[in-house]
């Protein structure tokens, strides 16, 4: 892998940081991507402008990125991706939190039940990729 390719994530991992960091600083509040969602399409629930600014934001930069062939190291169609973010999208509020609220926000917190959610996605991540890649495509050349 050349230097080039951690950039990007190197990036990335920059930008959520620092858009957390600037919505705790600036509202209070923590940048749950699941919570925000659910907020947003739950018709009962008053959403506020920032909410739909932030998802607005997520969407407008993955819009983009997809329409790069070179940022889709994955292979796969954009469909396929999209499909991919509902789905964990649907576990993530099944699992009450999602990897920016748990993983970034509450293991900066101290949390230890953003801890143990963490180290159960990251674990499931881990068992799926390896059985895609070493039990699915086996045989697949």
């Amino acid at each position: 892998m050349s230097p080039s390719n951690f950039i990007a994530p190197l990036v990335g991992g920059a930008l959520i940081g620092l858009s957390a960091t600037l919505l705790l600083a600036s509202l209070g509040r923590v940048a749950g991507i699941s919570g925000i969602v659910g907020n947003v399409l739950t018709p009962e629930k008053t959403r506020q402008s920032w909410q739909l600014g932030f998802l607005l934001g997520l969407v407008a930069i993955g819009w983009i990125l997809l329409s790069k062939e070179s940022s889709n190291s994955a292979g796969a169609s954009p469909f396929v991706l999209v499909t991919a973010g509902l789905l964990v999208g649907i576990g993530t509020r099944l699992g009450s939190g999602c990897t920016s609220g748990h993983g970034v926000c509450g293991l900066s917190r101290f949390s230890r039940r953003s801890l143990v959610a963490t180290c159960i996605f990251m674990g499931a991540a881990i068992t799926v990729v390896a059985i895609s890649r070493h039990v699915l495509t086996a045989g697949v050349q």
